[in-house]
Parts: C-alpha cells; sequence; structure tokens
C-alpha cells in the first residue's frame, strides 16, 4: 500500500473501527497528518498571524529559542478536527492488526486517569502539602509511601505513550485473527 492509498483508505474508513489496517496504511497516514499539520501551521501564521512558528522576534525577551512552534490557527484546528476521527479509528484498526483490542490505543489516557485518582484518592499529593509549603518539592511529590507509588505510577505514565506506539510499529499477524482477515494478504482461490 502506497502514501496515496493509504490516505484514501483511511478517509474512506472515516469511523470504521471493525477490522485491521496494515503498518503502511497507518503510519502513511500519520505522515500526511504530520505534514498537512506543519504546512497548515505555517500557512495560519502567514494568513492569521497564529500558528506556525514564531521566530525569535515573536517570543518574549531574553528567550533562548530561536523559533518556537505551535499550532492553535483556524487552518490547522480545522485539520485537526476533520482527521481525529480517521486517526483514530486508523489506530483502532492498526491494533486489531497486531492481535489487540483497540482500547489499547488509548492506554496512556487510562494510565494518565489512574494517577491522578491514585495521586487525589490515596494522599500521595494530599498528605505533602506541608513539605510543599517548606519549599522542599522532592519530599512533597515523592515522600513516603503514597509518593513513592506516585513516582511509579509517572514512571508508568511516561512509559505507556511509547508503548503504545511500540504496539502500532508492530508486524500484522499472520494470517486472520479474531478481527477479520490480514489487510494485505491476497485470498487464492480454491482450485
Amino acid at each position: 500500500m502506497g502514501f496515496a492509498e493509504s490516505i484514501k483508505t483511511c478517509f474512506r474508513n472515516y469511523v470504521t473501527f471493525s477490522g485491521r489496517a496494515a503498518r503502511p496504511e497507518y503510519w502513511y497516514f500519520m505522515l500526511f497528518v504530520i505534514l498537512c499539520s506543519a504546512i497548515l501551521g505555517m500557512l495560519d501564521n502567514a494568513l492569521f498571524g497564529s500558528g506556525g512558528f514564531r521566530t525569535s522576534s515573536q517570543t518574549s525577551p531574553g528567550s533562548l529559542s530561536a523559533t518556537a512552534g505551535y499550532g492553535n490557527g483556524p487552518l490547522g484546528s480545522l485539520f485537526n478536527i476533520v482527521t481525529l476521527f480517521p486517526i483514530l479509528a486508523a489506530g483502532w484498526r492498526r491494533m486489531h492488526d497486531t492481535g489487540r483490542s483497540g482500547i489499547f490505543l488509548f492506554y496512556p489516557m487510562i494510565v494518565m486517569f489512574g494517577t491522578l485518582t491514585f495521586g487525589v484518592l490515596f494522599g500521595g499529593l494530599v498528605g505533602a502539602t506541608d513539605a510543599l509549603l517548606s519549599g522542599d518539592i522532592v519530599t512533597a511529590l515523592f515522600g513516603g509511601l503514597g509518593g513513592l507509588m506516585l513516582a511509579l505510577c509517572i514512571l508508568v505514565l511516561l512509559v505507556s505513550p511509547l508503548v503504545v506506539i511500540w504496539w502500532l510499529s508492530r508486524p500484522s499477524q499472520p494470517g486472520p485473527n479474531r478481527w477479520g482477515p490480514a489487510p494485505l494478504q491476497t485470498e487464492v482461490p480454491p482450485a
């Protein structure tokens, strides 16, 4: 599957969360989205003065960075809205192709919710108010057993997007699986 064909396939399957998507279909579509976002960000900057990249003259005085990327212009925002469901659907189908449920695509968000819940409900952050007020931020965040568990949750939170990218980059599961036939496998008619 080539670049143009993968883009057509992802837009044709705009909200199709069933079936499977091969690696080229997903990754070419993601390349398309990244390239278009960058181009539209620059257009937003040129046309509307928002989005794209700011030069050092537009940043605050004393800034070390010559350019800072951001994308909040109308063209980039509209493109992000239009491509949200195709990105989710292609990722969901890509997970199916690797033999995993599509819900694994949301693993980082689930971990983030769990980390925040743990921090609030079980005292990982609540019991650290005194240390925070005294200015000892490290002790405030990671003091005691609750802090140790919170540090472990934060580590898992930082690693979880990398795990999802690794899953998305895995080869297709050979042959049919519970989500359908392999997407690039050609059917040979019986003799």
